[in-house]
């Protein structure tokens, strides 16, 4: 059984979101603070940490950036719990390293679902049509390595996050096909969820952001979703 760990402030929802999991059979353990998180790590490490960002004591971008700085604990997914609206919140999660992030108030089925999909992408889980991908991509000024893992722009190496990664690596896939958000989620991301998330769209403007010139070749289809072409 998958363990996760909660690090919430607000009771009620530490206790919601342990519940909706432990149902969903995932066994929970749960933080009002960092403290006490960190030293649960001496009995074991989780599968994947959800993470609030307004906490006492070390917020959660804090927490966030220790876990990603040691060698132990780097490669746990994070899902972030936040109540802030900005972009700036969101987008400095996402490159700080978070797997993602869900904006309160949601729903627990929201919470399920994007465990359930951070983990099977954790443990390698590939999108459709995916197993004959070419190692090598390009799409005018971009081109991406997939064995080096590596994107340069203008021929300049571009840092992304995982998730920016792997969201330029299905545009590439699909270049000059306008890709619905849905289908930008189910298979980058990993489930269908078509609710209030704009997950899709603030990776698309930090991608956008990294790839300078570059970035203008992503394309937004107005009530659709994106697509890359030179």
């Amino acid at each position: 059984m998958k363990q996760i760990f909660i690090v919430e402030d607000d009771d009620n929802i530490r206790e919601i979101v342990a519940y909706a999991l432990s149902s969903a059979g995932f066994h929970t353990e749960s933080f009002p603070e960092g403290k006490p998180f960190f030293a649960a790590f001496a009995k074991g490490r989780p599968s994947l940490i959800i993470l609030d960002i307004m906490l006492p004591g070390d917020d959660g971008m804090t927490i966030l950036k220790k876990l990603k700085r040691s060698e132990s604990t780097k490669g746990i997914p994070v899902i972030m719990l936040t109540a802030k609206g900005s972009e700036f919140d969101r987008i400095s999660g996402l490159d700080s390293g978070a797997d993602d992030y869900i904006t309160k108030p949601f729903s627990v089925l929201e919470v399920i679902a994007r465990v359930k999909a951070v983990l099977r992408r954790s443990e390698g889980g590939s999108g459709e049509g995916d197993g004959s991908a070419p190692p090598k991509l390009s799409v005018g000024s971009i081109a991406l390595d997939d064995e080096r893992h590596t994107v340069l722009a203008d021929g300049e190496k571009t840092v992304l996050t995982n998730k920016e990664y792997q969201l330029l690596r299905y545009l590439m896939l699909n270049e000059g096909i306008v890709l619905t958000r849905s289908k930008l989620l189910d298979q980058v991301w990993g489930f269908d969820y078509d609710g209030e998330s704009r997950t899709i769209d603030m990776h698309v403007k930090s991608l956008r952001q990294k790839l300078k010139a570059s970035g203008d070749m992503i394309k937004t289809i107005r009530n659709v979703g994106y697509k890359i072409e030179e």
